[in-house]
């Protein structure tokens, strides 16, 4: 079964009964949710009242809480500590990895990341030769840094026919689109990591000590594609996107229920996710040499 992203935009109530989420608002009317049905969920508004057997139940089942500021940004991220009966051995294989490995899983990770990112362009009508050329050269470690080279031809490609766009966190929309996407993203692979056993704080190649999610930052690379695709689709249909309205927001939180494609399945991004963390997980464990990573159809 598909996992529910759920979102709270206005003040509520959260409890728990009986394995339910109970959602009270303001008027006092009620509905419930099976607290095992939810995959993520997010805390938007500022008088959200939350229950901690809320909290401890949806851990308990592997959901990624998310909390916002409040301008609506996703600021925090809740997750269990308890990956799985084997966690204590798979964090030290993963502590264990020799360099050359992690070096080896960076350039599939990069390489996987440029072909999708090629997919986006060949859909919207570039001629990408060059992307899918640079996937395939990309070497151990990415020395060469085609990565940076390919995010940067990618970025002048993908609005240059509406508008002049670049790359920024604080930049001019459709970066905040972008932004949030890239949050909810985030904390669907930080919570496949956590399921698969493994640290997410501790990356292959992201370092950044200030980072307690380092290596979700590593494999959410390749998926970062697909929420372009959907905020591209979104400004290409003509929507306003200037502000994250409530409308936009509801679009890109479907980013986890979006189709993702590998060679013998279709899946959830949701669980696309998954397969790929359990596939890093053999990685590390010396049982697989690759990284199960999808591709856009």
């Amino acid at each position: 079964m598909i996992k529910k992203t759920l979102v709270f935009t206005n003040p509520c109530y959260l409890s728990l009964q009986n394995s339910q989420l109970v959602i009270t608002n303001t008027e006092k009317e009620v509905r419930t949710v099976p607290i095992e049905d939810i995959g993520v969920l997010v805390l938007e508004h500022q008088q959200i009242t939350i229950t901690h057997g809320v909290m401890a139940a949806l851990i308990q089942n592997n959901a990624a809480v998310i909390t916002c500021d409040q301008s609506h940004m996703p600021i925090g991220l809740h997750l269990p500590l308890d990956g799985g009966h084997t966690q204590t051995e798979r964090f030290r294989y993963q502590l264990d990895a020799s360099l050359p490995l992690k070096k080896q899983l960076w350039q599939q990770t990069v390489s996987a990341k440029i072909w999708n990112q090629a997919r986006v362009l060949e859909k919207i009508g570039f001629e990408v030769d060059n992307m899918y050329r640079w996937s395939k050269e990309v070497r151990s470690g990415d020395p060469e840094n085609l990565e940076g080279r390919a995010a940067a031809f990618y970025w002048q490609s993908i609005f240059s026919h509406k508008f002049q766009f670049y790359r920024n966190r604080g930049g001019d929309p459709p970066n905040n689109l972008l932004n949030y996407g890239y949050a909810v993203l985030r904390a669907v692979v930080a919570r496949a990591l956590v399921s698969s056993g493994l640290l997410p704080t501790l990356g292959i190649f992201h370092r950044n000590k200030y980072n307690a999610y380092c290596l979700a930052d590593d494999i959410m690379e390749p998926y970062r594609p697909f929420v372009d695709w959907v905020v591209y689709r979104i400004v290409d249909e003509g929507l306003a996107y200037q502000e994250l309205d409530t409308t936009l927001k509801l679009r890109l939180l479907q980013i986890p229920q979006v189709n993702v494609y590998f060679d013998d399945m279709t899946s959830p991004l949701l669980v696309g996710v998954s397969r790929t963390t359990a596939s890093l997980a053999r990685c590390f464990e010396g049982n697989a040499r690759k990284i199960t990573y999808p591709e856009i159809n």
